[in-house]
């Protein structure tokens, strides 16, 4: 694969240097209704901050001394909202690494090993996190980062841990040999997911650690164990890198190549296995954000130890977390629950069964729900959608188009559609027309009409869209072109799969 970045990349740092890989896939389903796979949980602000989890790990990799642009990794389904949401914070990333399914971090991080060596060297180092979890120190973070980089530097494969604060039978652990006088520890062991009464023992045991799920090695170290410990799973990632396609900074990885990747964590694959590994203590306030209870965690919003997000009423409640996304939330009279509301779903649940609403959103899925992939705000490269009213042959929408941005031109041979311009100036194309709407103005778009929406403006473009028809599935779409590169067949705009039926959103393939 010819490297697309050499003029444009800054010069390599001589000496030492530490490439962020940022792992930005997996779906967080055990925060539904918030997290959906669409949106899932790394892309959220939580806990009533302003940047999203994925967008607090990019910013807080750049205090790292001697630090590379980073390398992101994830779903092909996610690349505009990564783009995004890098633009947001005013961040240039190294590169894109787009998966075209989920694998698991073996092949991600053998990729990854495998563009830092392309990049910056084989002894260059890679600093592999996760894009959701949740560090409040970053200071903290740097200093524990920078002191493992001494060792990983000669060699090892640097884990970090952290030492429990509670019993947590969610996590995996790993075990160490008794201390030696160096900051960093020697593994002895790892320990999956422990029962309740070996993780009570582990929280006052200083030799064991919470497995932070965050690594540091350089780059042909990684290669070589993967080489030795993998083969078939390092010749398939390595296919994929070969075979990628680029666009820009996206590095879309070959579908056949990467699918022939077997599904395995890095720990199994590896840091399980390998001879060299060393683990880093890391205090740094770190959390895995991995159910609602982490907002427990954080201060309480009341005397009673409440936890609120939103519009929300309390009587007579106590530790209850609540988040309102839209309406009033009223609780009276309960305590330790878990109430989560959205547009489309509101989620009640125990805390103490937080974490099978994984399985849940398991049986949303298997049922072929809507609610399981997107929230009602769609996120699209050109804006986003939302639905406000839908009944039977009818739906009504909301539609932002980002400054400069446009839709594709496309068909459709059941529907028609009608627009009203309420905020900014919109350039239609509507058959062999081309004309300019402003605020107030509307147009009609007919069954079977091309037509193409864009914005030509400064601001966005805001728009009611009103569809009607005996069809509103989003397969009645033919798209023409897309300056998104998105094909007729590719990834729909719209959420549903089929026609709209009472207990499912109806399709609305806007795109």
């Amino acid at each position: 694969m010819e490297d697309p970045y050499t003029s444009e990349h800054p010069a390599r740092t001589p000496g030492r240097i530490v490439v962020p890989v940022i792992l930005a896939g997996g779906s967080g389903t055990r925060l539904w209704p918030l997290s959906r796979r669409q949106k899932p949980k790394q892309f959220l602000a939580l806990g009533g901050q302003r940047r999203s989890l994925f967008q607090q790990t990019v910013l807080r990799s750049a205090a790292i001394a001697r630090v590379a642009p980073p390398m992101i990794v994830g779903s092909a389904s996610h690349r505009f909202l990564i783009d995004e949401q890098l633009a947001e914070i005013d961040h240039e990333p190294d590169c894109i690494v787009l998966e075209p399914a989920g694998r698991d971090t073996a092949p991600a991080v053998a990729i990854a090993a495998q563009q830092v060596a392309n990049r910056y060297g084989p002894d260059a180092m890679a600093l592999v996190m996760p894009a959701d979890h949740a560090i409040d120190d970053t200071e903290a973070f740097v200093a524990a980062v920078n002191a493992a980089a001494d060792v990983a530097e000669a060699g090892e494969l640097v884990t970090f841990g952290i030492q429990p604060t509670r019993p947590e039978t969610g996590y995996g652990y790993v075990r160490c040999l008794p201390a030696n006088g160096r900051a960093v520890r020697t593994v002895d062991a790892f320990v999956e997911k422990p029962d309740a009464e070996i993780a009570e023992n582990y929280v006052a045991d200083q030799d064991t650690f919470w497995n932070a799920g965050m690594f540091l090695f350089r780059a042909d170290r990684m290669l070589e164990d993967l080489e030795a410990l993998e083969p078939d799973l390092m010749q398939n990632a390595r296919h994929a890198l070969i075979g990628a396609e680029v666009d820009g900074r996206m590095l879309c990885l070959d579908t056949v190549a990467f699918r022939g990747c077997r599904s395995i964590s890095i720990d199994y694959a590896v840091l399980e296995r390998t001879d060299r590994i060393a683990l880093m203590p890391m205090d740094a306030g770190w959390d895995d954000v991995g159910s609602w209870t982490y907002l427990d965690r954080l201060p309480a919003a009341d005397d009673a130890g409440n936890r609120t997000q939103g519009d929300v009423l309390l009587q007579n409640a106590q530790d209850n977390i609540v988040h309102s996304s839209k309406r009033l939330v009223a609780l009276s009279g309960v305590s330790d629950l878990i109430v989560v509301e959205t547009a489309d779903a509101i989620l009640v649940a125990h805390k103490q069964d937080a974490q099978s609403v994984k399985t849940l959103v398991k049986q949303l899925e298997s049922l072929g729900r809507e609610e399981a992939e997107h929230l009602q705000r769609v996120y699209r490269p050109w804006g986003f959608y939302e639905s406000i009213a839908y009944g039977s042959r009818f739906q009504t929408k909301r539609i932002s188009v980002k400054p400069g941005a446009k839709l594709s031109l496309q068909m459709h041979h059941h529907r028609a559609e009608h627009w009203v311009i309420v905020q900014g100036t919109a350039v239609v194309e509507r058959g062999g027309e081309r004309f300019m709407l402003s605020e107030n103005e509307s147009t009609f778009i007919p069954i079977g009409t091309t037509h193409r929406l864009e914005n030509p403006g400064n601001i966005p473009l805001d728009l009611i869209e009103v569809q009607s028809g005996a069809y509103l599935g989003e397969d009645d779409i033919v798209r023409f072109d897309d300056v998104y590169g998105r094909s007729e067949t590719s990834e729909p705009e719209a959420a549903a799969s089929g026609p709209a039926s009472p207990s499912q959103t109806p399709a609305a393939a806007t795109v």
